[in-house]
């Protein structure tokens, strides 16, 4: 099956669109370690400190949307390198920021970046990947997300000793990176299913010709075509009728729980969790770098098995492990600094190795041909919207429950109760084409 494919030019391409991932990664780690210096620039209350933290997941929804108009309409491609351009813009924006206003205004620009590009990567990927290969491909997004995480959290504590200034070095460096995407996009092909759709026959052919055999570019060629015949113009009412409804619901449950399982703020505020285990602010920063190292390690374990064990499985055992795991947290947390570190590496290795690529590889291929663009659209923006109430209401919940340690019981409840639904509600599309999978989730 592999020699039916050109492996190194898929991986090849879908590395430089997961580069996207990097940059989300970026923008969601570097504000951790910026935080503490923020609440001093700024003098950040609860309400203000959550604000600054989610407003990135407003830009996000927003970048959602326009995303999915420019991808429909000038290509995977070009949009691909919006987002980049955006990128690089918003972190010269937030380091030369003078007032609060003028930063959450360039994080929420940033925001609409991450937002084209979390939409844009695994879906540019999918459609460029066999289905034998499309699991792992696509979870190369959630790899380069959680190496932006890790250099970031690296480069974070070195900059801690720059005093004042700190944090707009760790928003200003961001640039490198959105440099270094936007010339890469440039050289990869645009997406054949996109091309086929645009009427542009001949080089779809020669990108098919670029990622498989002859005889399977034909085939794959044939496919899409048949496919794309039967779709309709970008119409959202659509995507909310009976026939493709339960596959949309699946995608939008499997979006929030992505973000409401509550280990985003582990990543987002592991300088408070680990304040309030007594840690100074240099411990604080250092143990995010061991955070981003777990992170790394377990997201190449999944890259091993999402194609093998099955996304299912993954799923129910990341959610029920992240229940026991946080009630034990919560007990712990203000008793023993050790064990309760332990844990919360733990917990981030469950989540890398199960929720969090395998969700993004769901959201990138359950949906059918017909509703694909807008559903998975609805189903990111409703992400983002999840992200922007979780990190925005921790520092509220946490007042409000008298300690960060509580706060875990209730993500507990929500992993329990996801673990359900995923049992009943999610089928396994391990292998499947994605032009098979409306077989599955629609009625």
């Amino acid at each position: 099956m592999a020699n039916d494919y050109h492996v190194r030019y898929i991986l090849l391409i879908s590395l430089i669109s997961a580069l996207g991932g990097y940059l989300f990664g970026f923008d969601f780690a570097v504000i951790s370690g910026a935080l503490p210096f923020l609440k001093v620039q700024f003098g950040l209350d609860a309400y203000w400190e959550g604000f600054a933290t989610g407003s990135l997941a407003l830009g996000c929804m927003l970048g959602c949307l326009i995303a999915g108009s420019i991808s429909e309409k000038h290509g995977r491609k070009k949009a691909l390198l919006a987002a980049g351009c955006i990128f690089a813009v918003s972190s010269l924006a937030m380091a030369f920021a003078n007032s609060l206003a003028m930063f959450i205004s360039a994080r929420f620009v940033a925001g609409i970046g991450v937002g084209m590009a979390s939409m844009l990567s695994p879906m540019y990927i999918a459609e460029v990947s066999p289905a034998a290969l499309r699991g792992r491909m696509v979870a190369l997004n959630q790899l380069t997300i959680v190496l932006g995480i890790l250099i970031t959290n690296i480069v974070n504590y070195q900059l801690s000793s720059y005093g004042d200034i700190a944090w707009r070095w760790m928003f200003g460096l961001g640039f490198i990176p959105s440099t270094l995407f936007c010339i890469g996009t440039l050289f990869i092909p645009e997406s054949p299913r996109w091309l086929i759709k645009a009427s542009k026959y001949d080089q779809a052919k020669k990108v098919l010709l670029l990622i498989s055999k002859p005889h399977i570019a034909s085939n794959t060629l044939k496919s899409i075509e048949q496919n794309i015949s039967r779709e309709t113009s970008i119409d959202y009412k659509l995507t909310f009728t009976k026939p493709f409804l339960p596959a949309l619901v699946a995608g939008i449950v499997l979006a929030i729980f992505q973000q409401f399982c509550g280990i985003n703020v582990v990543f987002n505020y592991s300088t408070t969790i680990f304040e309030s285990m007594g840690l100074n602010s240099s411990d604080q920063l250092l143990q995010t770098v061991f955070i981003g190292a777990v992170n790394l390690f377990f997201t190449i374990v999944a890259l091993l098995l999402i194609d093998t064990i099955g996304r299912k499985p993954l799923m129910i055992a990341g959610a029920v492990g992240l229940a026991v795991l946080y009630i034990l947290i919560a007990a712990f947390l203000n008793v023993q600094v050790v064990l309760s570190t332990i844990l919360l590496l733990a917990a981030i290795g469950l989540y890398a190795t199960s929720i969090a690529p395998v969700t993004w590889v769901l959201i990138s291929e359950i949906f059918p041909t017909k509703v694909r663009s807008e559903a998975t659209t609805i189903a990111v923006v409703c992400l983002w919207l999840a992200y922007f109430i979780l990190t925005f209401t921790f520092p509220i919940l946490v007042e409000w429950v008298g300690s960060v340690a509580q706060t875990f019981y209730i993500y507990a409840g929500i992993c329990l109760l996801a673990s359900v639904f995923i049992y009943k509600k999610i089928r396994e599309t391990k292998g499947v084409v994605l032009e098979d999978m409306e077989n599955m989730f629609v009625h």
